[in-house]
């Protein structure tokens, strides 16, 4: 194997946990100044200009807080939990196209960790295993509330799981694949799958919320009921990484939702942009669009938060088996009517 690729690779890797760690720090901070906005607040303008520095002095503080493990939980899952959140919120990105690819020279550098032909398939997987961090941090805390919780998010995933997928069988029935990189080609020149899969998309940014534990899905972390959630026994940086894996999950998410339906770092003109931009700048400038994306499903996320009440649990529930499993189940059956119609006229 080429030494350079793997230096190439490491590199991209890198950058991309850096910039997903980056914007889940900063993403607390757009979250309170979001809050602040939509109350007619200021939000954090102490620490630094414009409380640009806020981010930084909460994690000073979650790494100087005491370290409080329960007596009598399960220390080593205790620990397990908040890492396995972390680790399934970075690992997602590895199959996200950032980019077209940037020439230099002779040599073409791939703005992707890693193009595999079942990329959707490896996303369902990582997103399915995220559950299991909170599942184990709050059963290991011996704490009836935090393991309330738990069954609440596993029941919760499980159930949005399931719409999620249907509304991605409808995608791969026009797409005819599950890599990432051929989806967003696929959706070059205004293309973008959210046109033909209005329903599919609709489905599947509900169920990001509800994968995401997001308001009004926190169910999870319902103060009034649970306390703090399955977080309630943890302090210090063990808290902190349960928090970053939230924001890093919701970025994900919306990387995702980008990539699946708005074109990902596809725009209008690109073309032309290439053309006369050059084939390193070109590129760069679509992973600044897909990152504008990115960031306009971040405040969408934020907005709802801020938004819309928090759902009862029945109410939870009966959305996702009851309203979203049907209507992802008729998006399948209406687009491959419709894929029928148009292949045979």
């Amino acid at each position: 194997m080429d030494i350079s690729f793997v230096i190439e690779k490491f590199i991209l890797v890198a950058i991309i946990f850096g910039i997903s760690l980056v914007i889940a720090m900063y993403s607390t901070y757009a979250e309170r100044k979001v809050a602040a906005f939509l109350q007619d607040r200021l939000g954090p303008d102490r620490a630094g200009p414009f409380g640009m520095l806020q981010p930084l002095a909460d994690g000073l503080k979650m790494f100087m807080k005491e370290e409080i493990v329960p007596t009598n939980s399960n220390k080593m899952l205790f620990m397990v939990g908040p890492g396995l959140a972390m680790l399934t919120a970075c690992i997602g990105t590895a199959v996200i196209p950032w980019g077209s690819d940037i020439t230099i020279g002779d040599r073409v550098i791939a703005l992707q960790v890693t193009d595999i032909n079942v990329g959707l398939l490896y996303i369902f997987g990582v997103v399915s295993l995220g559950v299991y961090g909170v599942m184990i941090g709050g059963w290991a805390s011996n704490n009836k509330y935090s393991l309330l919780s738990a069954i609440r998010a596993a029941s919760q995933n499980i159930s949005y799981e399931v719409s999620m997928g249907l509304s991605i069988i409808a995608l791969l029935m026009v797409t005819n694949t599950m890599s990432l990189k051929e989806i967003v080609e696929q959706q070059h020149g205004w293309h973008w799958n959210v046109l033909y899969q209005p329903l599919g998309f609709l489905l599947f940014i509900i169920c990001s919320f509800a994968e995401t534990n997001r308001a009004p899905f926190d169910l999870p972390e319902c103060e009034t009921e649970l306390i703090g959630g399955y977080h309630t026994e943890y302090s210090s940086m063990k808290l902190g990484f349960y928090l970053f894996a939230e924001y890093i999950n919701m970025f994900v998410s919306a990387t995702v939702m980008a990539t699946l339906y708005f074109g990902g770092y596809n725009y209008p003109g690109m073309d032309w942009v290439l053309l006369h931009t050059g084939p390193v700048i070109g590129p760069l400038i679509g992973t600044a669009v897909l990152f504008a994306k990115i960031f306009a499903f971040i405040f969408f996320f934020m907005w709802v938060r801020w938004t819309i009440p928090r759902f009862r649990y029945d109410q939870l529930m009966h959305l996702g088996w009851k309203t979203l499993i049907p209507l992802a189940i008729a998006n399948i059956v209406i687009t491959g009517l419709v894929i029928a119609i148009v292949e045979k006229f």
